[in-house]
């Protein structure tokens, strides 16, 4: 029989190496994976933490790209500042005009 006991009838020449083996392998991927869901979960919750040890600072000296929110921010605030010098000065021509007419009036 070269079956190396299968069938039970030599118990004393079973070979228990092969799952001793798959058992440690067994564990070891076991093991791994709950490191790896842990570490999963840690990043999950530090996600600023670890992005900030992987960003670089900015460089002192260079001028980093304008964001584009920024200076569209600025533009409309131009654009309103703008719109309210041209309201004003038209008010004053109409309150002149209004002055004319009242003094022309009288």
């Amino acid at each position: 029989m070269g079956a190396h006991g299968v069938l039970g009838n030599e118990p004393e020449s079973i070979d228990y190496s092969v799952h001793e083996a798959w058992n440690e392998a067994t564990n070891v991927y076991l093991l791994v994976i709950l490191v790896s869901f842990g570490l999963l979960m840690y990043a999950r919750k530090n996600k600023r933490k670890i992005m900030r040890i992987f960003t670089l600072p900015p460089a002192a000296g260079s001028n980093p790209e304008p964001n584009f929110y920024d200076s569209l921010q600025k533009v409309r605030l131009r654009q309103q500042l703008e719109m309210y010098s041209l309201a004003r000065k038209f008010e004053q021509q109409q309150q002149g005009q209004t002055d004319s007419v009242q003094l022309s009036m009288e």
